[in-house]
């Protein structure tokens, strides 16, 4: 197994954790419960068992304006978004409570909550503003939900990464490279969430990871545009267009997917104003969703064609990895690759984020890194997040 990041003496604390996640497409809360415990050998990872996942819907309104404001929108008042950090906290605070009641399990059971938040705005190469002060934000006070839940919780991974030079984001390469490595072969964790990206894991050598670009977040926007879903089920409003081979190009013609990792993106870069500024009038709705689809194929395996060609087998997880259709043209784009879910290796693929940061807060409160910089590009390891105690 490749070496991660060195930690300070001591070891990582074991029991219950809760990780909380929504993602860049905000298609719910992610809630998981997972027990913890150290392996006896210090070259084994360490047993992460996910005990219970489940997915809480956002109250509409609350989730429209959050993609709203994830695609680029400006918030109307500082009152605005200070009442959004409330109500976000309290949306995550009440998944918890109910995937405990769900579990049975008191929550003086659980030993912390690792909650992401939701980010409402990624620029780690800076501002539009003055492009010199690189940030991200993500949003849901983690005090607020350590008193609703009365456990502590652990929040804002990923600013302490990007103060320290990196990307803050991917975050979870190191557990992808404890849950899934293999000596035997070169494997990629490829999350297919509104974003796509990858965890490189070598069998032998640096683990590395990079977003690779969109994954869901345009098909899932231009779905709910032209069908009233929120997302494209299986692929089956893609398979009723072809691929325009022109819209492609222009699409491909993206500067960003030329940069070099550490990189990292979101729902801010890629949205609808985004495909629309490429498209001439003439384009078909189902048209542009296979061309879309393309697209997110096309890029992803053109990343790890790039700076890992030898991959064997690409394990998937996230939302994506419900629709056969995209499997199925990343596949064809990476003959003689191996493209399956994680699940047949025995992780969830729906709830993989959330495990991790259950994990990032184990991290936290063992005193341990959650970062790693070959990934994210930050000068060196970081213990990440805000504890918030439970009183």
């Amino acid at each position: 197994m490749p070496a991660l990041a060195a930690g300070p003496t001591g070891g990582p604390l074991d029991g219950l954790f809760v990780g909380l996640i929504s993602g860049t497409s905000a298609d719910g809360i992610d809630a998981a419960l997972v027990r913890f415990q150290s392996s006896n050998s210090a070259s084994a990872p360490a047993g992460c068992e996910l005990l219970l996942g489940r997915t809480f819907a956002w109250e509409t309104s609350l989730r429209e304006r959050l993609v709203a404001l994830g695609q680029g929108s400006d918030a109307q008042s500082l009152d605005e978004l200070g009442t959004l950090d409330v109500q976000i906290a309290e949306a995550f605070a009440a998944a918890a409570t109910r995937l405990l009641e769900v579990a049975g399990v008191p929550a003086t059971d659980v030993r912390a909550i690792g909650s992401h938040g939701q980010t409402v705005r990624h620029r780690p190469d800076g501002a539009r503003f003055d492009g010199r002060h690189p940030f991200t934000w993500q949003m849901g006070d983690g005090g607020l939900i350590a008193e609703r839940t009365g456990i502590a919780t652990v929040s804002d991974f990923r600013r302490r990464d990007v103060a320290a030079g990196g990307h803050g984001a991917p975050l979870l390469p190191a557990l992808h490279a404890d849950l899934l490595h293999s000596a035997a072969e070169d494997r990629a964790a490829l999350n297919l969430g509104g974003i796509a990206n990858f965890t490189l894991l070598p069998a032998q050598g640096t683990v590395r990871g990079f977003d690779t670009g969109p994954a869901n977040c345009l098909l899932d926007a231009w779905c709910l545009r032209h069908t009233g879903a929120a997302y494209d089920a299986g692929g089956a409003f893609a398979a009723q267009g072809q691929v325009d081979a022109e819209l492609l190009v222009r699409l491909l013609d993206e500067p960003w997917f030329m940069l070099p990792p550490p990189k990292s993106t979101g729902r801010e870069h890629f949205h609808l104003a985004w495909v629309e500024r490429r498209l001439e009038g003439d384009e078909t709705p189902a048209g542009v969703q296979a061309t879309l689809l393309e697209l997110s194929a096309i890029t992803i395996a053109d990343a790890l064609r790039a700076h890992q060609p030898g991959t064997r087998r690409v394990l998937a997880c996230g939302g994506g990895v419900h629709n056969p259709r995209l499997l199925e043209r990343i596949g064809a784009q990476l003959p003689g690759v191996i493209v399956e879910s994680t699940a047949r290796h025995g992780v969830d693929p729906d709830f993989v984020e959330a495990m991790g940061f259950a994990w990032l807060a184990r991290q936290t409160l063992s005193g341990r890194p959650g970062n790693l910089p070959s990934v994210t590009g930050a000068i060196g390891p970081r213990v990440l997040g805000a504890i918030h105690p439970a009183a």
